[in-house]
């Protein structure tokens, strides 16, 4: 027999992004809209192992749409990965009365709420989750969007921009490690938008004379006296770089890694409403037993996905956008 939702705890794990607290904020009060009590776990899944909570109502959520961070903070929790972790979880979700969870996070955070869930199921309680993906590489293998990765972009492209006046003023090379670990959504997005003369990602081997001397040569050719290389973290380390673009060509560049700086600030509008849209479904689905599921974007639409078949799927980078970028850079020396 399907058990109803009365209660639910709302949490923030892994990485922050810009536009958590738009997310929470459309749980607590899509909740309360629907007569569901509404409990704010503090520091992700430890908070669940400590007790670390907050009841939350309207005016709890009142003025956080426009702040970065996230209100309920956010950590790791290597305790949580064990079953002695998982069962303490479970034994404050008991004390409080937790009929469902909403997770938000990545990947890494959904797999802890759907073993939370069928550790539930081990010792016979029953216990709903729903994923919200909110990171800023953008690489949840369901969803095409996630919270935080429109105004990350934009913070680096701000940062960007101003680091090209001053390059240009002294005529220099410019390298920008901007964050992606295993994947470059980020950096290429970036890249492109503030006419990068190279931009190295980890889906694509770096070839040094191609990717960048090569890139370079081409936009002093083509007039150009400064350049732009954006290079996702994973995609190779930017002293080696800056050393061999000096050895190579004989410009000496400038190393500027962006760094936590990505996360945070005020979220973007298109994070504001994804983040509420995503919220708003999550407790939707969660009111009409539609558990262990993750909220997500495809083709522009939101969807609500089985939390095993989300975890399983995958997404690459469109190299379509490195074939722009490839074209612009090739023909122009810059974009810009």
């Amino acid at each position: 027999m399907e058990k109803q939702v009365n209660r639910i705890g709302v949490l923030t794990s892994g990485g922050d992004a810009p536009g958590m607290n738009a997310a929470i904020r459309a749980v607590v009060r899509s909740a309360l809209g629907r007569g569901i009590d509404c409990i704010g776990i503090r520091r992700g899944w430890n908070g669940l192992i400590s007790s670390d909570f907050i009841r939350m109502d309207t005016s709890s959520v009142s003025h956080i749409i426009n702040k970065g961070g996230t209100l309920l903070y956010t950590a790791r929790s290597d305790e949580f990965r064990n079953v002695s972790g998982q069962d303490k979880a479970l034994a404050t979700c008991k004390l409080l009365g937790l009929d469902a969870i909403v997770a938000i996070g990545g990947d890494g955070t959904f797999r802890g709420a759907l073993d939370l869930s069928r550790r539930a199921t081990e010792v016979g309680y029953q216990l709903q989750v729903a994923g919200i993906p909110a990171t800023i590489d953008n690489d949840i293998g369901c969803s095409h969007y996630t919270i935080g990765f429109d105004t990350a972009c934009n913070t680096a492209i701000e940062c960007i921009d101003r680091l090209r006046d001053t390059m240009q003023s002294h005529e220099r090379c410019s390298i920008v490690e901007v964050m992606g670990r295993r994947a470059g959504f980020l950096a290429l997005y970036v890249g492109i938008s503030v006419g990068a003369t190279a931009v190295l990602i980890p889906e694509r081997e770096l070839n040094f004379e191609h990717d960048i001397v090569e890139k370079i040569r081409r936009a002093r050719l083509a007039g150009t006296t400064h350049y732009m290389v954006v290079v996702a973290e994973g995609a190779g380390n930017t002293m080696d770089i800056s050393r061999q673009i000096h050895e190579e060509v004989g410009i000496d560049p400038r190393v500027t890694v962006l760094g936590h700086i990505q996360r945070g600030g005020a979220p973007s509008a298109r994070d504001r409403e994804t983040a509420s849209r995503m919220g708003y479904e999550a407790v939707k689905a969660l009111s009409e037993n539609r558990g262990n599921c993750v909220v997500a974007t495809q083709e522009g639409h939101m969807v609500v996905l089985g939390m095993e078949e989300a975890l399983q799927m995958t997404k690459k980078l469109d190299m379509d956008r490195y074939q722009i970028l490839e074209a612009l850079t090739n023909n122009c020396g810059t974009l810009r």
